[in-house]
């Protein structure tokens, strides 16, 4: 038998992302056989229960995983979340270079392709003399704010959120600098130079591959081909990469469905009837913020399933920590008796839910979230009106595009005092849920469901450019 061209790919220690990197896997196997993989999983204190059951959900598309020791930071160092993937990867570089050594030695490695918060280990790919790939798995939008930061930096002299006008990012629409990410908001920040740092190191890479498709962002990846040959390195639009693996799986066991009680809920439930609401997988609103959503989905009449998480005011609290505090304990007085015991007007889930099964139910008619990109392509995929609700990272980068490029959601408004009042959250779930914009917003949305659905099949171009790259890195082996 032929032996197999050998790729590693590294990823971060947060959920989404591994969960998109786990997808791009599958596709790569799916498409070229000839090839093996080996994934190498970073972990920040421990690997989390939903990123076990993830892994292992894909053990059977034959991909070998690395758990590498953990990182683990001194109590009470209180470092921000931004910080501590970069962290983490820095304090892991020794145990990437181990795995890739050994797995060199023992079976040849001819690339490697690293998560783009994976960016340092482009240079263990040179020590080992194979091809380097960044795996991107954000929005084509961004990757391009990414590579013109240095030409953005120089031109800019105040803060990005000062400026009056809009800036323009080739092949992007216009963005406002209070909507660029996070770690652009403070230009004297570590986070603002650790964005600049891992953006230089892009054009160390042999090619970037991109998490989107022409059917999404047009624009931004016209551009970016058009550039690339004197300016970046090869660009390979192979989206979209998201969750399609259900995770009703644990340990290698199916759970029961009727276990869930907001299943059978939702079985119950007209089509199309009911607001998913869901922050993603680490976000948080703050204790006002908390009751006037709570307030707004009971005032808006319409049926709901929300995932609730512990109150922060800190946006990203529970990126990586989760919290053993019932959540629910701090709804408003009276809402859970009102809204969900006796009028049954909406369901709540505790802390976390198997988000594509529910985005996938016949009953679900929008999608309320956080703007993650890997939520917003899941939404895609099924076809659902999205309320933009950005919390932070690029996420308000990402409602843009969404509400004011693609016109497929709606924008929520935050008052003066930085909240999200009742009055607003109902009046957009209205906006969505009934009327004739939400029925616009969906049938905008299903071209964009058609397109990522097409993009998936073996004949599609995102799926022509991973049999190419799949074809080079055989030909190396042979």
């Amino acid at each position: 038998m032929e032996p197999k061209a050998h790729i590693a790919v590294i990823s971060i220690p947060a959920f989404s992302h591994q969960a998109s990197t786990l997808a791009l896997c599958k596709r790569l196997l799916q498409l070229n056989p000839h090839l093996h993989i080996t994934f190498i999983v970073p972990i920040l204190n421990s690997l989390s229960n939903a990123s076990k059951s993830l892994i292992d959900s894909f053990s059977s598309f034959n991909i070998h995983t690395i758990l590498l020791p953990p990182v683990t930071f001194p109590q009470g160092s209180n470092i921000h979340p931004a910080l501590q993937v970069p962290l983490t990867m820095s304090q892991s570089i020794p145990s990437i270079r181990d795995a890739l050594n050994s797995l060199n030695s023992t079976n040849k490695l001819v690339a490697l392709i690293a998560d783009y918060l994976a960016y340092e280990t482009l240079e263990l790919a040179k020590t080992l003399n194979i091809l380097s790939y960044i795996y991107f798995p954000l929005s084509a939008s961004v990757l391009s704010l990414c590579l013109h930061s240095s030409w953005l930096d120089q031109i800019v002299s105040c803060e990005f959120r000062e400026l009056s006008e809009p800036i323009e990012i080739p092949g992007c629409i216009p963005i406002h600098g209070r909507d660029l990410p996070n770690s652009l908001q403070h230009r004297s920040s570590q986070d603002y130079s650790n964005f600049l740092h891992r953006s230089k190191a892009l054009h160390l890479a042999d090619g970037i591959l991109v998490n989107s498709f022409e059917g999404l962002e047009g624009g931004a990846i016209t551009a970016l081909l058009q550039e690339q040959t004197n300016k970046y390195p090869c660009i390979y639009p192979v989206g979209p990469n998201a969750n399609q693996v259900g995770r009703w799986v644990s340990s290698n066991h199916v759970i029961n469905h009727d276990d869930y009680e907001f299943l059978r809920w939702l079985n119950k439930q007209e089509p199309s009837s009911v607001l998913y609401v869901s922050f993603g997988s680490g976000g948080t609103l703050s204790q006002n913020q908390m009751n006037e959503l709570a307030l707004g989905l009971e005032l808006s009449g319409q049926k709901f399933l929300w995932v609730v998480r512990e109150p922060n005011d800190l946006a990203s609290a529970n990126y990586f920590t989760g919290s053993k505090v019932d959540p629910l304990q701090f709804l408003p007085n009276g809402f859970l008796e009102r809204v969900v015991k006796a009028g049954g007007q909406g369901m709540l889930v505790s802390c976390w839910a198997p988000q594509v099964e529910i985005l996938s139910h016949k009953s679900i008619g929008a999608f309320l979230t956080q703007c993650g990109w890997f939520s917003i392509l899941e939404g895609v995929l099924h076809g659902l009106p999205i309320i933009a609700w950005p919390l932070f990272a690029e996420q308000r980068m990402n409602a843009a595009i969404l509400s004011d490029g693609l016109n497929v959601s709606v924008r929520v408004r935050v008052n003066e005092n930085g909240i999200v009042g009742r009055e607003e959250i109902t009046k957009v779930i209205k906006r969505v849920m009934i009327g004739d914009e939400g029925m616009r917003i969906r049938a905008a949305m299903e071209v964009l469901q058609h397109d990522a659905v097409e993009e998936l099949k073996q004949e599609a171009s995102s799926s022509m450019n991973l049999a190419r790259l799949g074809m080079e890195w055989k030909n190396m082996r042979g």
